[in-house]
């Protein structure tokens, strides 16, 4: 089982392998980190784990993230990637950019549901 990036990207674009979906969502313009850090971009939640046939079960609560208002991340995408994110703590310029996290394996967007 693979721990693979998980982070909100700025643009609900998800065409091109979801190349277009921008970089990591970050309007406070911080470096890279995990998502336990108090100083990250909005969009580091760093990593999931694949379970049984390739599908990730998880739950998470989080206090920068907001659904309302002008940082709300409704309309952005959500990416799955194809390695770990060392959450900022790599030795390289990528590491506090990406969490070297690789290519983009999945997308989609953030929507709400009408009930």
């Amino acid at each position: 089982k693979q721990k693979r990036g998980f982070h909100i990207h700025e643009f609900g674009d998800t065409t091109n392998g979801c190349t277009s979906a921008g970089a990591h969502y970050n309007p406070d313009n911080h470096e890279h980190a995990g998502p336990q850090d108090e100083l990250r971009h909005v969009g580091d939640l760093g990593n999931i784990t694949g379970g049984s046939g390739n599908v990730a079960k998880f739950n998470f609560k989080d206090s920068i993230i907001k659904l309302t208002g002008s940082k709300s991340i409704i309309g952005r995408s959500i990416v799955v990637h194809e390695k770990e994110d060392d959450l900022g703590r790599g030795n390289s310029a990528d590491s506090k950019k990406t969490g070297n996290a690789g290519g983009r394996m999945a997308c989609g967007v953030i929507g709400i549901k009408k009930t």
